[in-house]
């Protein structure tokens, strides 16, 4: 019985020891209490905002709570309610909730309230219907390591982050209206201007950074007047520039945009219709709100049955929060001047992706009057297979000339900017991808978490581990200054109108800066914009 006894008060004085050693920090609504791995404090599941539920679903993120004592934040939060890879019919992704306005912070073990170190604010990607805050790939032990504070936000995905209806717009009518993934992230970068200087943070030296729907939300914020001052510097990964792409919708305009001919309101009717609800009044809306949240998500399905009416809007031009397109505020140069690091990946998706081709003849053709053109540039001696043609030119019209397009404009601006492409891929991956680096590639090199990158897992290599070191560095050296140059490091020139400097990484993982090596295609396929509307056969 004693040695229980004494079994038992060992063991409760070591959790009393944890407790007492876990980092705790007092934010605006009470203290929040960590943990520590290393030299490394980690805060999870921090709430930013109320559990977007109930009467509050398609509501802006409403003020979280005041708690009293000490609320544990060693465990994620659940990720935003998503169909997710393999989750059942009917059913959401294991993991996800409707209650997910969570951020998950990584900071230095010896932080004080007086360390101003920079932050780093990382917006998944996930095509704005999936995602997580806490994907192990996007962990941030390695920038921390670095002396950058990273963040990462969830907001809310797919129909219960981005919809419309007349109904709902009708309901409290000063409120803005459709876009609450946006508005969730406006609202963490909020939460962090009021809290991060507990955390060691500078609320005057934050950078914000995504891939994918995350690169195409960092346009957004910049163009978005509401989030106007809450972020310094930007890097987007993958994330387009042009229209056409995620861009917005318009709210209740039929066949005003060319990609966009149904408005965000039909398509929100279209949805409820297929869920048995008609009408556009208050009843609507009630009716709305009482569905489950595996009804709202329904497997993620974007149209009602195959080829039919569509259900899921993507981003809305509300005309309060998103005013315009990031196309349209760059072209009339109404971007804030700070520094920008963009670029993509080297060959990021094939298929149809932007357009119905069939042939290279056929996607040719479609360049109208610059068809010579094209030819030359992507195929000039005609060896090339079609499938390589149509993933360099799906990257270039999606990714790579929309990134150029912004480093002109900020440039225009005098305002720094640093291009880069990422094209490795590991050798037994050449012949699944033997046309250079796909989609989110780079993720988990700039994140430094080799062992949680896509695909099967194997053990990095040496120079993996240096390439993975090398990115992580020149993102923290970017965040920290505006430019991610620094000792040891192959010198990445300023964006320039005359030799186009960027940073290629290549097949083999050699970082070579140098004039874009793509300059034909990206010409060719600027001129092309004019013709947009009948190369791109749809909105993406």
């Amino acid at each position: 019985m004693k040695k229980i006894i004494l079994g038992f008060l060992i063991a409760f004085n070591f959790s009393s020891i944890a407790q007492t050693n876990a980092p705790k920090v007092k934010t605006a609504n009470g203290v929040v209490r960590g943990t520590t791995e290393g030299d490394v404090a980690i805060f999870k599941g921090i709430p930013f905002a109320a559990p977007p539920v109930g009467e509050f679903r398609w509501r802006p993120p409403q003020p979280v709570k005041n708690w009293e004592g000490e609320l544990d934040v060693s465990k994620f939060g659940a990720n935003c309610a998503q169909a997710g890879w393999g989750a059942k019919p009917g059913t959401i992704a294991e993991g996800s909730s409707e209650d997910c306005l969570y951020l998950n912070l990584w900071t230095p073990a010896n932080y004080t309230p007086k360390s101003k170190l920079p932050v780093m604010v990382w917006i998944h990607g996930g095509g704005f219907t999936g995602g997580s805050g806490s994907s192990p790939q996007n962990f941030g032990h390695e920038f921390t390591k670095n002396g950058v504070i990273l963040v990462n936000i969830n907001y809310r995905l797919g129909r219960l982050g981005y919809f419309s209806h007349p109904a709902l717009n009708a309901e409290f009518p000063n409120e803005l209206k459709g876009n609450y993934g946006y508005m969730d992230q406006i609202a963490a970068l909020q939460w962090i201007q009021k809290n991060i200087a507990a955390f060691g943070g500078d609320p005057k030296n934050v950078t914000i950074f995504g891939f994918s729907a995350g690169g195409v939300s960092v346009h957004s914020l910049l163009t978005i007047p509401a989030a106007k001052g809450l972020f310094h510097k930007l890097i987007s990964e993958s994330g387009g520039g042009r229209d056409g792409v995620l861009t917005g919708r318009p709210i209740n305009k039929e066949n005003a945009d060319v990609f966009y001919t149904v408005s965000a309101e039909t398509i929100g009717m279209n949805f409820a219709k297929k869920q048995g609800i008609e009408g556009t009044d208050a009843t609507a809306l009630a009716k709305l709100r009482a569905l489950k949240v595996e009804q709202i998500v329904d497997s993620g399905q974007e149209t009602d049955g195959t080829n039919g009416p569509r259900t899921y809007s993507g981003p809305i031009l509300d005309g309060k929060l998103v005013v315009e397109t990031a196309e349209s505020a760059y072209m009339a140069g109404r971007q804030p001047k700070m520094p920008l690091m963009i670029g993509n990946c080297s060959a990021e998706i094939g298929g149809a992706f932007v357009s119905n081709a069939k042939t290279k003849e056929e996607l040719f053709a479609s360049f109208g009057d610059l068809e010579a053109e094209a030819k030359a540039a992507y195929d000039a001696d005609g060896s090339k297979t079609f499938n390589e043609v149509i993933a360099k030119f799906n990257t270039d019209w999606v990714w790579g000339e929309p990134a150029r397009m912004t480093a002109r404009v900020f440039l225009a601006k005098q305002a720094p900017a640093y291009v880069y492409q990422f094209g490795y891929v590991p050798t037994n991956a050449q012949q699944r991808s033997p046309y250079g680096a796909g989609h989110g590639s780079e993720v988990s090199f700039v994140f430094n978490t080799l062992n949680a990158r896509w695909g099967p897992p194997a053990e990095p290599t040496a120079q993996e581990k240096e390439l993975a070191k090398n990115m992580n560095i020149y993102w923290t050296n970017f965040a920290k200054t505006g430019n991610p140059n620094g000792e040891g490091l192959p010198n990445w020139s300023l964006y320039n109108n005359k030799n186009q400097d960027m940073l290629d990484v290549e097949l083999d993982g050699k970082v070579v800066p140098k004039p874009d090596p793509r300059k034909a295609r990206l010409d060719v396929i600027e001129k092309a914009m004019k013709n947009r509307g009948k190369i791109q056969s749809r909105g993406i």
